[in-house]
């Protein structure tokens, strides 16, 4: 059912006012709770000297953040100013040749980074795929690079691999299960739409260049095959009106992130405080739900940067890469969440979508879900966690389909068709509302503990039923609505044929 009618201004107006005052409530806690464990001994590892001339701390609990601004901003950064300034005079003498230009670029930047026989072993990788791709055959290609991924995920065979790289680079171990485990997502795509396109063969040299353009190389996302291809191999590529400054707002925007996150860094010690859970538990119980979203929060903010950087890079080479991922706080829908949408646009060409056509059928929906995060389990590393995160997310997506399915039968259809538009939508945030805590709690799981989820799932819908339960689940209901308003306004942007309708 498509609700198209706006919300009322006072409306909207309450729904704000709630929202801004949850989350400055809970920021003040966590702000207080951040000055008082400053200087605990349980704080001591993750909590460095920062701003001392103003007394603060910085949490540095995040290997990723601080290794990007330390080793990562001194060699990688370097080699990605090199390939802008290479790509740029490639253009400018031959664009024909761009795309070897890039794969050359590449290899001697991944050789002087990582070494020869890291080199020869991704390249080892490559020719098996593109042989297995000469037979034609999609079943035994993806069967392969399945095999090639679980070489560089599981024992003893990413011990062996992972031996033919010498020395002590700071970011060895990063770049190569980086570089090795995107390696086989793309040689697998290769083969694949060598599969799906048996009358034009794709050569080795097509699969070189495309896996080592070096902004992808190391840390994504991943373009399909058949998308890179199209566009690194335009004759004479020409920038649409607008895109350089598009790309300059990109690049200003990743900045503004990155400073704004030292500056929360600094004041509020997100990530450290789930690492004592005694302290944690002393918590509020707003500060407590504030803590959990903020962990959300800055995950996704985390691969907007990166993604941000990255892809700011790919457009000045005339490319269209994956978007960056959509923001937590705009998600209720379990079909939505993800944090790369490389990966997720990859396993759903290649899987997802393959296994369950329209994703209406429940069978179908359930077969491809379990074989989609099925691969994304052996793509994060099969432990523990990563079994609890992926089949909570499997039941999450698939809950949805069986509520959808339900609610299109009979009496709970002809109770919607009863009901007045707002009083539907209402109704239908009231269940996207608590579709987001399923969410924040699942992800929880990966992203920080189980035993902080744990604390968190207990003191939230246990001990703080019903008075804190509800408060968090309305505070939760305003934020859905607000989104799902603003879907509607950007639908009807998109349609500029229809008349908009004005607000009750």
């Amino acid at each position: 059912m498509g609700i198209r009618t706006a919300l009322p201004a006072a409306e909207l107006g309450i729904y704000s006012l709630v929202l801004s005052g949850a989350l400055a409530f809970a920021a003040r806690g966590l702000l207080e709770a951040s000055q008082d464990g400053a200087h605990r001994k349980a704080f001591r590892e993750s909590v460095r000297p920062g701003w001392e001339y103003i007394g603060r701390k910085m949490d540095v609990a995040d290997f990723e953040w601080v290794m990007w601004f330390t080793s990562f901003r001194n060699v990688i950064l370097f080699t990605l100013c090199g390939h802008v300034l290479f790509a740029k005079l490639c253009t400018m003498a031959a664009p024909q040749l761009r795309s070897w230009m890039y794969a050359v670029y590449g290899v001697l930047a991944v050789l002087g980074i990582m070494g020869p026989w890291y080199l020869l072993l991704l390249l080892g990788h490559c020719v098996g795929l593109y042989m297995v791709s000469l037979l034609g055959q999609p079943w035994l290609c993806l069967g392969l690079g399945l095999a090639s991924l679980a070489s560089f995920k599981m024992d003893p065979l990413i011990s062996w691999q992972s031996g033919f790289v010498t020395g002590t680079f700071d970011l060895q171990e990063v770049l190569f299960q980086g570089g090795s485990g995107f390696t086989v997502l793309r040689c697998t795509s290769f083969a694949l739409e060598s599969c799906a396109q048996p009358g034009r063969r794709y050569s080795l040299a097509d699969l070189l260049k495309y896996n080592f353009y070096l902004p992808f190389f190391f840390f994504g996302p991943v373009m399909t095959f058949d998308r890179f291809h199209e566009q690194v191999n335009q004759a004479e590529p020409v920038r649409p009106e607008g895109e350089l400054w598009r790309i300059q707002v990109q690049a200003g925007l990743s900045v503004v992130t990155i400073v704004a996150v030292d500056i929360f860094f600094h004041f509020f010690y997100i990530l450290t405080i789930p690492s004592d859970l005694k302290f944690a538990n002393r918590l509020p119980d707003s500060a407590l739900a504030g803590l959990a979203y903020s962990n959300l929060v800055y995950d996704w903010v985390k691969a907007a940067v990166l993604f941000g950087v990255v892809n700011t890079v790919a457009r000045l080479d005339h490319l269209d890469p994956p978007q960056a991922p959509k923001c937590i706080t705009a998600l209720y829908v379990f079909g939505e969440t993800h944090f790369d949408r490389g990966i997720n646009d990859w396993l759903c060409k290649y899987v997802y979508d393959h296994i369950g056509g329209e994703h209406s059928a429940v069978i179908p929906e359930l077969v491809a879900s379990v074989a989609t995060f099925a691969i994304t389990t052996l793509w994060l590393g099969p432990c523990d966690i990563v079994y609890l995160w992926s089949a909570l997310n499997c039941f999450g997506l698939n809950f949805e389909l069986w509520v959808q399915k339900l609610a299109e039968r009979r009496p709970l259809a002809q109770i919607e068709a009863s009901l007045s538009e707002q009083m539907s939508r209402r109704v239908r945030a009231l269940f996207g509302a608590m579709n987001f805590w399923a969410i924040v709690m699942y992800n929880l799981v990966s992203l920080n503990s189980l035993e902080f989820t744990e604390l968190v799932a207990r003191r939230l819908l246990l001990a703080g039923f019903p008075q804190t339960t509800l408060a968090i689940l309305f505070v939760t209901y305003c934020g859905v609505q607000l989104v799902k308003e603003r879907e509607r306004s950007l639908a009807l942007e998109e349609e500029p044929g229809q008349d908009k309708e004005k607000p009750e």
